[in-house]
């Protein structure tokens, strides 16, 4: 079934509108959290201002970007790196439980550098 102009340009209207409603909401909650939070990323502590507190964005810590407390509850401030970090952990963590094995958990990291320390520096005394 061939898509005529009328719903295409009626698609393209409603992207737009929902484009500009999004765009509009994010600006409304950036700007209060600006105003609540000092200017600076909450995982690496760098400091914004200028022309770089672009760089500085506003992360929802249930991930839902419809809440929105006035208060600034649900947010932080995070750099643009430090903000990538945290979705790309919480996407491999969803992927992770979504994943079942009736094998035992393997731990995430088989180095233990400090694994023996105790018994060393008791060797020591």
């Amino acid at each position: 079934m061939e898509k005529t102009q009328s719903d295409k340009d009626r698609l393209e209207s409603v992207a737009a509108d929902i484009l500009r409603d999004r765009q509009q909401r994010e600006k409304g909650y950036r700007e209060q959290a600006l105003k609540i939070y000092p200017w600076i990323c909450a995982r690496c502590g760098r400091e914004f201002t200028g022309k770089k507190l672009r760089e500085l964005t506003v992360h929802h810590k249930d991930h839902n970007h419809d809440n929105n407390p006035s208060n600034g509850k649900n947010w932080e401030l995070l750099c643009l790196y430090c903000h990538d970090n945290e979705h790309s952990r919480y996407l491999e963590e969803e992927w992770h439980d979504g994943v079942t094995s009736d094998a035992e958990e393997v731990p995430t990291s088989t180095c233990r550098p400090f694994a023996d320390l105790e018994a060393l520096l008791k060797n020591k005394k």
